[in-house]
């Protein structure tokens, strides 16, 4: 298990949190805890490692809408899913959301603890082939709506005046948009912009 591996738990049952967090830590794995789905969501970090164990049925977000909010961000941290409600059409829609693995309260401690290093293994093994990829999803994730449309018309080659008129906002405020855009991507000219844009296939940069 790598040293900076976390295994972060959501369970709104606060018995549940403290005997797996005291038995997770006792085998050895970084564990950082949540009550709560939107918890999670408003702490998460791109530069976490590990992986995500959540409980299914939860008041206000599930673990399953948990897992479809973290899919469309692009959250490529594996999943782990525990429940006493299983079922096969719930195991169905949880590995459909891109769940590692499903399994049932209660479950057998050596069985999670296996589960547990497969999915740290399989989240250390995506950072090692797609590193640099991730690197700039997260760089674009970190882009509002409008950024991203500014960013776009620039690698199309629209020059500011025109990107005003496409948007319908002043050249200035263009230029307000791009100052954003790059500081956040990290790109010193449009020719590392048209770069990046193209290796990540974002519209407009001709990638695949």
């Amino acid at each position: 298990m790598t040293t900076d591996a976390t295994v972060f738990l959501v369970d709104d049952d606060a018995s549940v949190r403290d005997s797996l967090g005291l038995l997770l830590s006792l085998k050895g794995f970084r564990t950082q805890l949540f009550a709560a789905a939107d918890a999670f969501l408003e702490t998460y970090r791109p530069e976490w490692r590990g992986c995500l164990l959540t409980d299914l049925r939860m008041p206000g977000m599930t673990g399953l809408e948990l897992q479809e909010v973290l899919q469309a961000r692009g959250v490529r941290l594996p999943v782990v899913v525990l429940t006493a409600h299983g079922d096969v059409a719930t195991t169905r829609a949880a590995m459909k959301a891109g769940a590692f693995d499903f399994l049932e309260k209660p479950v057998d401690d050596a069985i999670l603890l296996d589960v547990l290093h497969n999915a740290i293994a399989e989240d250390a093994r995506r950072h090692r082939t797609d590193g640099p990829a991730q690197g700039v999803r997260e760089r674009l994730q970190k882009l509002t709506p409008r950024e991203t449309e500014v960013m776009q018309l620039l690698v199309e080659g629209l020059q500011h005046r025109d990107i005003a008129e496409r948007l319908a906002i002043s050249p200035r405020t263009v230029e307000v948009y791009k100052a954003r855009m790059m500081e956040k991507l990290q790109c010193r000219s449009i020719a590392e912009l048209v770069k990046l844009a193209v290796g990540s296939g974002e519209p407009g940069g001709g990638g695949g």
